[in-house]
């Protein structure tokens, strides 16, 4: 699946999209296993109260299915005004 960062999860990490491989069943180990990859996936994952994400496009919450998932991004929290 492709994996997509935005704003300073994308600097934290140091790309801006990758291709993952993963047996995740929900965005929350698909982040475990992320976070474990490297010092800088592990910082941009540190506080996931600071993080939201959508599946295919849609904002989920970090217990999202992923099976038949093709795309996840991460965010931080968006503001309105």
């Amino acid at each position: 699946m492709d994996v997509l960062y935005f704003a300073w999860l994308r600097e934290r990490i140091g790309q801006p999209r990758e291709r993952v491989e993963t047996g995740a069943a929900t965005v929350r180990e698909l982040v475990t296993e992320l976070a474990a990859r490297d010092d800088w996936h592990a910082a941009a994952f540190a506080d996931l109260s600071a993080v939201r994400c959508a599946v295919d496009q849609q904002l989920a919450d970090l217990d999202a299915p992923l099976d038949g998932v093709r795309e996840v991004a991460f965010f931080p929290p968006m503001t309105g005004g």
